[in-house]
C-alpha cells in the first residue's frame, strides 16, 4: 500500500454531495492524450442543459428515478479477505476516548505532550464491494474506503509531585458530505469508479455525477497535516476535510474561500524558513496539474499556475528545496478518452516517458526545467535540497506501479503476490521490465539534477536487503540537506502470500555513512557505487506496522534527537499496539508499547503534533 490517490479528480471538490449536474469542465472529449474520438461530449452537454434546464421539483424527481434504476440495475457483492489479510478489515468506531493503562516499558520524561494520529481507509458496511450490472463490474480498490482517524493523546498528570503519563486512543471517522450520505442511507450508494470493465467504470463516474455532483466519495483517508494552526486530513481526489484535532469531528472542507476548487495534494510541504505551504492538485480534465503556495497562517493563496503538463499523471508527493518546488510527472496516468475507448482510466505506462521538473517557488510553466529519466513510479520523496549548481531528489523508486491493480481478466491475488517478490540481484539492468516479479520492489534513489548543464544523474543508494517505502524524516529539514531519513520496510514473503503491502519493521537511512556496491546507475550499466549505511529495527514474526513517524525532542540538538512512533499489530495474537523506538539507538527494543484497546487496521500516513 503506498498511497491514496484512490478516487477520480473530474469535478470540483467543493460540489455539495447531492448537486444533480454536471459540471461545466466534464469535458470528456478533451481529457487525456488518446487521439481516439469518442461522441461523449455532445452527450453529457446535452444531458447537463437538460437537468439545468428543468425546476427543482422535477430534478428531485429525477434524482429518484436515478436512484431507483441503480438499485434494481446495480448488486453490491462483497469482496471477501483471505485469512491473511483480515487485518486490512473494517473496524467499528468508538464513542468515547479510552484511557489505557497497559504500557511495557515506559514512555521517557522529555517525550512531548501532544497527539500521534495515524489515517486509513475503513469502509463502511463491512468492507470493500464490487458492483454488478449490466454494463460489467467495478470495484473498490484497495486504497478506497472511508477514512478513520486513530488517535492517542499524550498528556502529564502529577501526583505527589512526580509527573505521569496519562495516555488516551480515540478513533473516528472524516464524516464528509458523502459520507453522511451513505449513512443516512443505511445502504451503499456511490458506485466504485475506478477500477473494473471500461463501461461499467464510464457509467459508475455517468452515474455518481447525476446522482450525486461528484465522481467518487469524499474518503480523506490518506493523511493529516497541520497548517496555521488547523488540522487537516487529506486524500487525492478532493480538498482536505478539517478536523477538530482534540475531538476529531469533521469540521468541514478547506477550500481556501473558494480559491481551491480542485483536489489537494495528500502530501503538502510545509517551508521551513517561511512556513508557507506548497502543494498542488492533479485533475482528470485540464488543468491537469495545478502548484499552489498557501501563505504561513493559512488564509490565503499566494501563488496559483497550472504547469500545463499535456497528461494527468497521478502523481501523489510534491518535494521542496529552498528556493524550489520539485514537480515527478511519471506514466502513471488518468485518461477518460482511453475509458470510454475501451481501456483503463488508470493506466501505468512502464514504456512511457518519465520526468521531474524544477520550478522556481513562484514560478510559472515556463519557468519550469524539466529532466528526463527512466520510466519508474516514485510515491513518496524522502527529501530534496540544492547542492551547488544542483537539486538532489530522493525517493522511494520501483520499477512497477501497484496501482491501479491487474488488466481485466487477471488473478488480482496473482498479480499482487508477484509484484511484491523480493528482488535477488542488484542490477535489474538484466530484468525483463514487462516481468510483474519484483515490480513493487522499492529501494531508495538519488537523483542529481544539474540546473545548468540540463543533465540527470540517479543512483540507488540502498541495496536489496529490503523493499522499503513510507519515508519520513526529522521535518525541521524539509529542503535542506538531512544526514537521517526512516522508512518502513516492507516484509516481502508476507506481502506476497496475502497480495497485500505488509510493513514488518524500520529502516533509519544514514545519507553520510556511505559504502561501496554495486548497483545500476540511471539509463547505464551496473557499476560501482557508494551506497548509504543502513540501520533495521525488526518486529517479531507477524507484526507489522503502519503510520511511522519522527517526533523531534524538545530542545534536541542533532537531527536524530528524538523518536519513531508506529502503530502496530500482531496477527498471530490479534492485539494492536503503538511502539516507541529511540532514534538514536535504533536496533534496540521499543523502549515503551501501548497497548490498544481495540485491532487497528493497516492504514496509511502517521503525524506527531506537540501541544
Amino acid at each position: 500500500m503506498i498511497c491514496s490517490c484512490n478516487a477520480l479528480p473530474i469535478c470540483s471538490s467543493s460540489s455539495p454531495a447531492r448537486r444533480p449536474f454536471l459540471p461545466h469542465k466534464y469535458d470528456v472529449s478533451t481529457t487525456g492524450t488518446s487521439s481516439t474520438s469518442f461522441p461523449t461530449k455532445p452527450i453529457l452537454r446535452k444531458l447537463e442543459n437538460i437537468l439545468n434546464d428543468i425546476p427543482g421539483t422535477i430534478k428531485k424527481t429525477t434524482i429518484k428515478l436515478l436512484d431507483s434504476f441503480v438499485d434494481s440495475a446495480f448488486d453490491f457483492i462483497d469482496q471477501p479477505l483471505l485469512p491473511s489479510q483480515r487485518n486490512f478489515g473494517p473496524v467499528e468506531e468508538l464513542k468515547e476516548a479510552v484511557h489505557l493503562a497497559e504500557v511495557e516499558g515506559k514512555i521517557p520524561d522529555d517525550f512531548p505532550e501532544g497527539v500521534y494520529v495515524r489515517n486509513g481507509p475503513n469502509p463502511l458496511f463491512g468492507g470493500h464491494k464490487t458492483a454488478v450490472s449490466v454494463f460489467g463490474k467495478s470495484s473498490n480498490t484497495w486504497i478506497e474506503g472511508e477514512g478513520m482517524i486513530h488517535a492517542l493523546y499524550f498528556n502529564k498528570g502529577t501526583q505527589n509531585s512526580v509527573h505521569n503519563w496519562k495516555v488516551r486512543y480515540k478513533n473516528k471517522y472524516m464524516e464528509s458530505e458523502t459520507f453522511k450520505n451513505e449513512v443516512e442511507r443505511a445502504t451503499p450508494a456511490f458506485l466504485p469508479a475506478v477500477e473494473g470493465d471500461s463501461l461499467a467504470v464510464f457509467s459508475a463516474l455517468l452515474l455518481n455525477l447525476l446522482r450525486f455532483g461528484t465522481a467518487d466519495k469524499y474518503i480523506s483517508n490518506t493523511n493529516v497535516f497541520e497548517h496555521g494552526g488547523r488540522f487537516f486530513a487529506t486524500a487525492e481526489n478532493h480538498a482536505p476535510h478539517e478536523i477538530d484535532i482534540s475531538t476529531l469531528e469533521t469540521i468541514g472542507k478547506w477550500d481556501l474561500d473558494g480559491n481551491w476548487k480542485r483536489p489537494f495534494t495528500s502530501h503538502p510541504k510545509k517551508v521551513p524558513s517561511t512556513g508557507e505551504l506548497v502543494m498542488f492538485g492533479v485533475s482528470a480534465v485540464k488543468p491537469y496539474y495545478q502548484v499552489g503556495v498557501i501563505s504561513a497562517d493559512g488564509e490565503k493563496i499566494v501563488h496559483n499556475v497550472d504547469i500545463k503538463i499535456n497528461r494527468c499523471t497521478l502523481c501523489h508527493d510534491i518535494g521542496i528545496t529552498e528556493r524550489y518546488n520539485i514537480i515527478l510527472d511519471f506514466p502513471l496516468t488518468i485518461d477518460i478518452n482511453r475509458l470510454v475507448n475501451g481501456g483503463p482510466l488508470i493506466r501505468y505506462d512502464e514504456k512511457g516517458y518519465a520526468r521531474i521538473g524544477v520550478m522556481p517557488r513562484y514560478g510559472d510553466a515556463d519557468s519550469l526545467k524539466w529532466f528526463y529519466v527512466e520510466p519508474c513510479t516514485a510515491f513518496h520523496v524522502i527529501n530534496c535540497f540544492e547542492d551547488g549548481d544542483e537539486v538532489v531528489v530522493m525517493v522511494c523508486k520501483a520499477r512497477g506501479s501497484i496501482i491501479p491493480g491487474p488488466e481485466s481478466g487477471l488473478n488480482k491475488l496473482d498479480w499482487f503476490s508477484r509484484g511484491f517478490k523480493h528482488i535477488n540481484s542488484v542490477d535489474e539492468t538484466s530484468q525483463d521490465r514487462d516481468s510483474q516479479e519484483g515490480a513493487f520492489f522499492a529501494r531508495v534513489y538519488e537523483w542529481r539534477l544539474n540546473i545548468q548543464s540540463r543533465e540527470a544523474k540517479g543512483k540507488y543508494l540502498t541495496g536489496t536487503d529490503f523493499s522499503m517505502d513510507f519515508p519520513f524524516i526529522n521535518e525541521k529539514f524539509t529542503g535542506t540537506r538531512n544526514q537521517y531519513g526512516y522508512t518502513q520496510l516492507v516484509d516481502s514473503e508476507a506481502s506476497s502470500i496475502s497480495g497485500m503491502a505488509k510493513y514488518g519493521g524500520l529502516a533509519k537511512l544514514h545519507f553520510q555513512g556511505r559504502k561501496a556496491e554495486v548497483s545500476p546507475s540511471e539509463g547505464e550499466a551496473a557499476h560501482r557505487q557508494e551506497v548509504i549505511k543502513v540501520e533495521y529495527h525488526k518486529f517479531p514474526k507477524d507484526t507489522f506496522c503502519t503510520g511511522a513517524t519522527f517526533v523531534p525532542k524538545c530542545g534536541g540538538v542533532e537531527e536524530d534527537d528524538g523518536w519513531i512512533i508506529t502503530y502496530a499489530h500482531n496477527e498471530r495474537t490479534n492485539i494492536s499496539q503503538v511502539l516507541i523506538v529511540d532514534a538514536k539507538n535504533f536496533c534496540r527494543d521499543p523502549i515503551a508499547k501501548i497497548c490498544l484497546p481495540t485491532r487497528v487496521p493497516y492504514g496509511f500516513h502517521g503525524a506527531f503534533f506537540p501541544q
